[in-house]
């Protein structure tokens, strides 16, 4: 199956290279246009419908008409001079908020919107008064605004409507503010867009320089980066299709997730072939090289097809998962994975078709002999002192796994920096008022049998509420249409998205509800920290699970394709020590020596994921080299320093490109995004050059040809031996066994 797809696509490649140009730029284009249309910005709207804020939400929506796509942005209004707010100013905040009510905001269209497709935004917002500080000195504003919080045409709405409230409060001798929702997150995309921009060009540049050093070709560098991102956005819009199908909703970090996968996947895969290409044509200067792209793509295929199922895999145990964003995240990035396996099968073997030898040019590489370099001494050393290379690679990932000591989770979200107008805004109202004022914990009621509701059933709920430890403040009771249920808003002394927000609710504030809510009753606590709150103890669950069962499929997809026993167990307990001493080190560093509460609670799952499914990628590789040389005749030895010296190239370029692409999210503001950038980056260079290049192979060179149990022999294609390498023979293999290179030497005085 895998020979006659890279044999069709070597025969045919100009019709491949089309068809993939056509389709992957169409659906790039639709995924880009359509893919704010299935995300959706609400974590509530992922919790299982038993968690008490996704029943809460539920009220929300059904009693009191919350729209799931509904952003509130917090409008600040105060005098100039710093004095409080009068009469006349309160009445001309009352005006201006009529006039803004009911003028239209119009959605000026940009070079990122295509019309037709992409959503207008246009509408008239919502804007009421809310409150006004104890002393006067500002009120505050709701204003509603309909649409997707990560939609640049939402961002554009927000500015128009910005920009207008400004000039007219202005021109009513006011000063604004803007705080919350929407203005929080386009203070932070304009605060972070151009360190964005500067860290994608520097990664971009990283992966092409990378690429131009190791092959000395203009095509080289520039080829795989462009197939890759071609692929790329086919993958994406591929995803976002299936969501609009299948009426499934994607977190908004879903498709940035998705972008950084797969060109550090992507660029790797056509690595593994180039240096496969690279060797095979060195090797056969006469034949075409056509063919050798034929039986070069059959060959790598076979083991990057394994490679890319395996991360298909430890992805898809995400289905099991009970919180909706793993259960999205899980299924998109399998099939973004998939997409990419199909092109490195086909549109990959059509380019090494089309270019031929003209791929490496204007190196001379391959009219000139390989040397070993320290890729061949990286496989010498292994081979001779094997024990050695063991014990200090086990060291140094037990070293870093012994960080996690005392390794804690930090449910933290993150937020908008602290030098932006909308941090400077939530500080001036925090100094008048309690800190979740911009974004209150409500409580819900509603009766058991459905009866109408008044202040009087709720009994003392709201004076428990009002003394409980944490609260600044609670409102008065508003009632649904009908009276059928209650909204109780609750004001924290804390910050909605902080960690004591998060404690408070699921601690005092739910314990006083259960036991001041009347019988009868049912009452329900929403908002941002509890849902939160809920989050953590979903992910907490689903650690529990996921783990576990991917584990047990990466070790059956590892016994299928190695068709062994030893070498599965040895992969997978190697795997697992190097995702320790990922974790330690991430806790060491952001933990112990950084002073921040924890690691991010999401960081073991993709830490899991990500450094088990790629760090088996490589392993696979080598793994699959090492099976190959073994079947060679000569020592164990002698094939583990030919597999090390032709793999360690390919993989050690391959980690440090895919390492860079992860590690430019390692420069975010966001703190928990910096986690996972540092982590995966540090998790998948330990993979490639500990684990793939000395670990396993150590391991391979002290088992022997035990590391294929119960397998009796290994073949080459079509179960022939492989043939040998130049430069592979006894003598070499002497060599590796600690023999003289001439046998004659032996003999000699």
């Amino acid at each position: 199956m895998i020979r006659a797809l890279t044999g069709f696509s070597t025969r045919r490649p100009w019709r491949v290279i089309a068809v993939w140009a056509v389709v992957g730029v169409l659906l790039s284009l639709v995924g880009q246009a359509l893919v704010f249309r299935v995300t959706q910005t609400d974590s509530a709207g992922f919790l299982p419908p038993e968690y008490d804020a996704a029943a809460a939400l539920r009220i929300a929506r059904e009693e009191f008409g919350a729209e799931p796509d509904a952003d509130v942005v917090t409008v600040l209004v105060a005098r100039n001079d710093g004095e409080p707010l009068a009469d006349a100013d309160r009445r001309r905040v009352d005006e201006v908020a009529r006039r803004l009510s009911t003028t239209r905001v119009e959605m000026p269209w940009t070079d990122e919107q295509i019309e037709g497709i992409s959503e207008d935004h246009s509408q008239v917002p919502r804007v009421v008064p809310a409150m006004t500080a104890p002393d006067g000195s500002f009120a505050l504003l709701g204003a509603r605004l309909r649409g997707n919080s990560t939609d640049p045409g939402m961002h554009s709405v927000y500015r128009v409507f910005h920009d207008r409230a400004q000039q007219e409060f202005a021109e009513a001798g006011l000063r604004t503010g803007f705080t919350g929702g929407l203005a929080d997150t386009v203070d932070r995309a304009d605060a972070e867009k151009t360190t964005q921009t500067v860290v994608g060009l520097v990664m971009v540049g990283l992966i092409v320089l990378i690429n131009a050093l190791v092959f000395r070709s203009v095509l080289a560098a520039l080829v795989p980066l462009l197939a890759v991102s071609v692929v790329g956005g086919a993958a994406a819009g591929t995803v976002v299709g299936a969501a609009l199908l299948t009426g499934f909703d994607l977190d908004p970090g879903t498709p940035g997730m998705i972008g950084t996968v797969l060109i550090g996947i992507g660029v790797d895969y056509f690595l593994f072939l180039l240096f496969r290409f690279r060797e095979e044509l060195r090797r056969r200067p006469e034949e075409h090289h056509r063919l050798v792209a034929a039986d070069v793509a059959g060959r790598v295929g076979t083991a990057v097809t394994s490679a890319a199922l395996t991360i298909v895999a430890a992805f898809a145990t995400l289905g099991v998962a009970s919180f909706g964003q793993f259960r999205v995240l899980g299924p998109s990035v399998a099939v973004s994975v998939l997409v990419m396996l199909v092109a490195s099968l086909t549109l990959m073997p059509a380019l090494l078709a089309v270019s031929g030898r003209r791929m490496f040019w204007p190196s001379r590489s391959l009219t000139k002999a390989e040397r070993p370099g320290l890729a061949g001494r990286t496989g010498e050393l292994v081979a001779r002192r094997p024990l050695s290379v063991l014990v200090a690679s086990v060291a140094l990932l037990g070293a870093l796994a012994a960080g996690a000591t005392g390794i804690r989770m930090d449910f933290a979200t993150g937020g908008t920096p602290q030098d932006t107008a909308s941090a400077a805004t939530a500080r001036e109202i925090a100094g008048a008022l309690p800190a979740g004022v911009a974004d209150p914990t409500t409580v819900y009621v509603t009766a058991d049998d459905g009866r109408p509701l008044d202040t009087a059933a709720l009994g003392g709920l709201p004076r428990a509420l009002a003394g409980t430890e944490g609260v600044g403040e609670v409102g008065a009771p508003v009632f649904a249409a009908g009276r059928t249920a209650a909204r109780i808003d609750v004001y924290l002394t804390a910050d909605a998205r902080t960690q004591r927000a998060r404690d408070l609710v699921s601690g005092p504030v739910r314990e006083a509800v259960r036991e001041a809510v009347p019988a009868g009753l049912t009452a329900h606590v929403g908002g941002t920290a509890a849902v939160f709150a809920d989050v953590a103890t979903a992910v907490d669950r689903d650690l529990r699970t996921v783990f576990p069962v991917a584990a047990a499929l990466i070790a059956l997809i590892l016994l299928v394709l190695l068709r062994s026993l030893s070498a599965p167990v040895v992969l997978m307990l190697a795997v697992g020590l190097c995702f320790a001493a990922t974790l330690g080190a991430s806790a060491l560093v952001f933990q112990h020596l950084g002073g921040e509460p924890g690691v991010n609670f999401v960081l073991p799952l993709v830490l899991f994921l990500f450094v088990v499914a790629l760090g088996t990628d490589y392993t696979i590789l080598v793994g699959d080299r090492l099976r190959e040389e073994t079947a060679r005749a000569g020592s164990a030895r002698a094939a583990v320093s030919r597999a090390v010296r032709h793999t360690a190239p390919a993989v050690a370029t391959a980690g440090v490109v895919l390492a860079a692409s992860f590690g430019g999210l390692a420069v975010n503001a966001d703190p928990s995004t910096r986690q996972i950038g540092f982590a995966t980056a540090l998790g998948i260079l330990l993979s490639a050059f500990v684990l793939s290049l000395l670990l396993v192979p150590a391991v391979a060179a002290l088992l022997g040809r035990a590391m294929w149990w119960p397998a009796r022999g290994t073949t080459g294609p079509e179960g022939r031996p492989p043939a040998r390498a130049p430069g592979d023979g006894p003598a070499r293999d002497r060599a590796m066994a600690g023999a003289p290179a001439d046998p004659r030497e032996a003999a000699r005085p």
